[in-house]
């Protein structure tokens, strides 16, 4: 199991912490998304390291932005 976090700008509410999750959440290999909305870390777990250019771009489809 591997454990990531990376920081993400513009969320300001709870849709917009399900909305990165579910994006996030559907890359192959991740078990879950822990997201701390007051810091903008999100904490991903899961089978396999996740390639930094697949996050950022489930991120960016949740549109938000990968820091």
């Amino acid at each position: 199991m591997t454990t990531q976090t990376y920081n993400v700008s513009g969320m300001t509410c709870g849709h917009c912490v399900q909305s990165v999750s579910a994006e996030i959440g559907k890359l192959e290999g991740v078990d879950s998304v822990d997201i701390d909305l007051a810091s903008g870390a999100v904490t991903v777990s899961g089978s396999q390291e996740l390639e930094t250019d697949a996050v950022r771009a489930a991120v960016e489809e949740a549109g938000y932005q990968l820091v």
